[in-house]
């Protein structure tokens, strides 16, 4: 076994061979991509300290590693690496697990071992080390470079305007939504009060886009978002909203949901029907799918404050989100069936169902189709709308196929609520017709799609 020493050599700690005085460094061991050079050079450490292993490994969490460093029975990085007589090298913890277990062979081989002592690998575990120092330093370095052109951007963005406004606010919207160490830079440097100072009534929309894009990237504490509560700042949200671009309207609708998520947040600041409509607008965007799920679920939340809800229905939310449920996904489609769930509270929300032509036959469809909660909500929503207007809507409805569709779910693993609404809307269908008519319009043998 070579004995370790350090080596000067390129500043990277090296083993003395033998007689030659040969080193063995990083820079060998990758020769001809063996284990994967790092570009740039060698990073050093300094003299005397000394870096965590476990620590390094941690940090980086990097998802391509030399294959020679992983354990084979892990497959995580070896941090103490030792051999086996075999020639397999496995991390020490691993490998004595296994003996313990009763095993005497190795596992990689599965011959038996007729040595069971285990011998530190110290070359292998140099290079690991090494190899992650490295790219520890290097990140630790482009993260210290980061954490600067943040806070030189910060201080541009005092004395600037116009343009250079704007070339600074794109810069730092890439830096952060890059990096973590950008966020918690600007958050402990004041920058995002910087940042959020400038939107107000007279800011473009061009300024105003990207101080959203950056402000969403960041954890805002109370006092921003009580700053970013005030009506011209959400005014010009609204507005851009609904005249941005799609990445745009996603990022107003995060700022927007993640300010209501604030313990002082009143309702009347997203009492809105601009507001509304634009997240109407999103939701209905087939050119732009990627916007249906932000949309909705902002909705679902507005829904949460029940002042809003009437203005949801006056700018037309429910034929408008009844139309778009066969298209929807499943995430997207709880989240719709949960808006119009809520909006049939109000006497003007059941009325806005029942003159839907598709209500009926689209919520029969939803049950027992996609989860229980889709269930729940298509039950609670056809409850409503019969029980509004018994004779007119139980008929379409026991000839959409609901009967069959309660029969199964009463019959289903479904929970004891659901069963006995099924129960109570299947008796309230039956009032208007003799038994023999009811059998006959339940249409028990159609095959349930």
């Amino acid at each position: 076994m070579p004995m370790f020493q350090p080596s000067k050599r390129d500043g990277v700690v090296g083993f003395d061979g033998g007689g030659d005085g040969h080193v063995i460094d990083l820079d060998t061991a990758v020769k001809d991509g063996v284990l994967g050079g790092v570009g740039g050079g060698v990073v050093t450490t300094g003299v005397g300290e000394k870096l965590d292993l476990r620590k390094m490994i941690e940090e980086l969490d990097l998802s391509e590693v030399p294959s020679v460093f992983i354990c084979p029975i892990s497959l995580e990085p070896m941090q103490d690496p030792v051999t086996l007589c075999t020639g397999q090298t496995y991390e020490s913890s691993n490998i004595l697990k296994w003996f313990s277990l009763g095993h005497l062979t190795c596992p990689t081989t599965m011959q038996e071992l007729w040595d069971d002592s285990i011998t530190p690998n110290r070359t292998l575990y140099h290079l690991i080390y090494t190899w992650f120092s490295q790219k520890y330093l290097l990140m630790k370095k482009r993260s210290e470079d980061v954490q600067g052109r943040a806070s030189d951007l910060v201080e541009t963005l005092k004395k600037v305007k116009g343009q250079a406004r704007v070339q600074a606010l794109k810069e730092l919207h890439q830096v952060v939504a890059a990096h973590a160490t950008a966020r918690k830079t600007l958050i402990d440097k004041g920058g995002a009060t910087v940042v959020s100072s400038l939107l107000g009534p007279f800011t473009s929309h061009v300024v105003g886009s990207e101080v959203i894009a950056i402000l969403v990237n960041l954890t805002l504490d109370s006092e921003s978002r009580t700053s970013l509560m005030q009506p011209a700042k959400i005014s010009l949200m609204v507005d851009i909203l609904n005249e941005g671009s799609i990445e745009t309207k996603i990022n107003c609708t995060r700022l927007i949901k993640m300010l209501m998520e604030e313990k002082d947040f009143r309702s009347e600041i997203i009492s809105s029907h601009s507001l509304l409509v634009g997240l109407m607008r999103l939701v209905k965007d087939k050119r732009h799918t990627v916007g249906i799920l932000p949309g909705l679920s902002l909705l679902r939340t507005i829904c949460l404050h029940k002042e809003v809800r009437g203005f949801m229905v006056s700018i037309g939310a429910v034929p408008q989100l009844v139309d778009c449920l066969p298209s929807l996904d499943h995430e997207c489609l709880e989240l719709a069936l949960f808006i119009l769930d809520a909006l049939s509270s109000l006497p003007e929300g059941i009325s806005a169902l029942k003159d839907c032509l598709n209500t009926i036959p689209n919520m029969v469809r939803l049950l027992m189709r996609i989860s229980e909660s889709c269930t729940q909500y298509a039950l609670s929503i056809l409850w409503s709308v019969c029980k509004h207007a018994p004779e007119e809507c139980s008929s379409i409805a026991l000839d959409a196929g609901l009967a069959a569709k309660l029969l199964l779910v009463i019959q289903s693993a479904c929970g004891p609520v659901l069963k006995q609404q099924s129960a109570e809307l299947l008796k309230l269908c039956s009032l208007n017709y003799t038994d023999t008519i009811f059998i006959s319009k339940c249409k028990l043998t159609r095959t349930i799609q």
